[in-house]
């Protein structure tokens, strides 16, 4: 049988998310900063590619994260 659909964390889960996600690319760039002088070239084409992807992600997120927030609000009122 299959679980009922609770959605009553996903605004917390999503602002988990959205935070560890903030925190990766944060560490990310202080880690190229500080390392950039030894790295290859293709080392650092792949950070910006995935720190690209992680900002990205993060607009998803964050309308999600409104809309979810919008729909909460809504239940309760």
């Amino acid at each position: 049988m299959a679980k009922p659909d609770n959605r009553a964390d996903n605004v917390e889960r999503l602002q988990s998310i959205v935070d560890h996600t903030v925190q990766n690319l944060e560490e990310s760039k202080d880690y190229v900063q500080a390392h950039k002088d030894h790295m290859s070239q293709e080392q650092l084409q792949d950070i910006q590619a995935k720190n690209a992807r992680r900002e990205q992600s993060l607009e998803g997120l964050r309308g999600e994260l409104r809309d979810e927030a919008t729909d909460q609000s809504q239940l309760n009122s």
